[in-house]
């Protein structure tokens, strides 16, 4: 599995259709219209994010690895 930095992960979300809903701090808040979760993506620059938040995240997105550029 290909890790990414939290950055490209936000701009994967949205375009999944997930929104941004505010930013606290380095922390990116998305949500979905159809969907009760929501997710917290750490940006710190464009250091990479830890394999098991990364899966955690994708999890919860419904994103595949192939949709990871």
């Amino acid at each position: 599995m290909k890790t990414v930095s939290g950055k490209k992960l936000c701009g994967i979300l949205q375009a999944k259709g997930w929104r941004s809903i505010r930013v606290h701090g380095s922390h990116h808040i998305f949500t979905k219209e159809d969907r009760d979760e929501r997710i917290c993506v750490p940006v710190h620059g464009n250091s990479d994010l830890k394999i098991g938040l990364q899966k955690a995240i994708m999890k919860i997105a419904d994103i595949k690895d192939d949709d990871i550029y």
